[in-house]
């Protein structure tokens, strides 16, 4: 129990950082410096080894490097649930399964809606699936003991399976040519890191060289880089080195990468941004699918396991609280931008899909804020 008030005490301050990064990138490319903001992001950054040479801009390193390492954190959190936390027993998991599951599948239906008669714009359809632990936490956090810690312990589980959803989706769907060589290459890195857990091998070092080495091969793949980080965080023995790992870069993470993150992503150029860009397919079913498909598929599928008795019930809440936390859950920022620049290379698109999750992700924050501040607490109300 610790832990888990430790990693939300975290994931909380984090959002706020998380909010000023994003505030801050709106006005800096809305200003008279918008233009070196987007200089920036498209500088040439080069690494080079002897005669190979890997180039990237900015917003490539940022998004392909650094969120790797945010991956495998998360690589790492999904193991220490399944293996000691909130996911390591069937009918603690069920609930917050179901809601991730309803969660992801209801707001990519909306998203399909409005965008049916524009095939170019489905390939986003993943864009209002995913939900932000930071931000959402962040929120939760204004409230205080308002909210019951069962409801927080249930939003955390269900952002962990949100991510680990997410993870199949970018490994399934949002992969470009595939190059045999590099992803054969990658399995050797895979094999090296099975082998050095299955040898005890407790230095963090041997994982970072073999993990780096991977993570290079999966990038000239086709596969999204970031998966790499994945595989990484699953495959770090545990308690230790995973546990020291965690421990030392969840600050950095959550303080330093994901602002960055969101500082690179988050500036939507207002200018000329009208009606038309508000009724934009991709803007529309990004921000309703955030703010209506995910509450809609939380509560039903969440209700829907409560009624067969598949899941336990979290203590202490009522149905609004309930449906509070689930309105919390459309707050998809980082990863719903992450998605979008897996989706979409074209600056319409991308500015639709920023402005769609700012909408959807703002709507959220509010309303589930304002829901669970003045929803009532009573024995008569509890889930049952």
């Amino acid at each position: 129990m610790k832990t888990i008030v430790h990693f939300l005490r975290q994931e909380s301050a984090g959002g706020f950082f998380l909010a000023a990064a994003a505030a801050l990138a709106m006005v800096w490319a809305n200003s008279s410096w918008g233009g070196l903001y987007q200089e920036l992001l498209a500088l040439k950054i080069s690494v080079a080894v002897g005669d190979y040479a890997l180039s990237k801009t900015l917003l490539h390193w940022v998004n392909d490097g650094l969120m790797a390492v945010f991956f495998m954190l998360v690589g790492i959190e999904i193991k220490r649930e399944v293996m000691a936390g909130e996911l390591n027993d069937m009918r603690k998991a069920t609930l917050p399964a179901f809601g991730a599951l309803g969660g992801m599948a209801v707001p990519a239906a909306v998203y399909a809606l409005f965008n049916w008669q524009s095939p170019q714009n489905l390939a986003g359809w993943a864009i209002p699936s995913a939900t932000d632990i930071a931000f959402s936490l962040g929120v939760l956090s204004l409230l205080g003991t308002r909210v019951p810690v069962s409801l927080k312990v249930f939003l955390l589980a269900l952002a962990v399976l949100d991510d680990l959803g997410a993870i199949v989706v970018i490994a399934i769907f949002y992969t470009t040519d595939l190059s045999t060589l590099s992803l054969a290459l990658a399995g050797i890195g895979l094999v090296g890191l099975l082998a050095l857990n299955r040898a005890g091998v407790r230095r963090i070092a041997p994982y970072v060289l073999v993990g780096a080495f991977m993570w290079v091969c999966v990038l000239k793949s086709g596969v999204h880089a970031t998966l790499a980080g994945v595989a990484v965080g699953l495959i770090l023995p545990r308690p230790s080195p995973s546990q020291e790992i965690e421990h030392s870069l969840h600050p950095w993470i959550v303080f330093g990468i994901l602002p960055l993150f969101a500082l690179a992503n988050a500036g939507v150029p207002l200018s000329g941004v009208g009606l038309d860009a508000l009724l934009h397919p991709v803007t529309l079913g990004t921000a309703l699918g955030l703010f209506l498909g995910k509450q809609a598929g939380v509560v039903a599928f969440s209700w829907m396991a409560i009624k067969l008795r598949l899941g336990d019930v979290p203590t202490g809440a009522t149905w609004m609280q309930f449906y509070g936390v689930a309105v919390l859950t459309g707050i998809g920022f980082t990863m719903s931008l992450f998605v979008g620049t897996l989706a979409f290379a074209d600056d319409n698109h991308l500015n639709a899909t920023r402005l769609g999750v700012l909408l959807g992700s703002f709507a959220s924050a509010l309303a589930g804020y304002l829901i669970l501040r003045f929803a009532k607490s009573g024995r008569s109300q509890h889930l049952a």
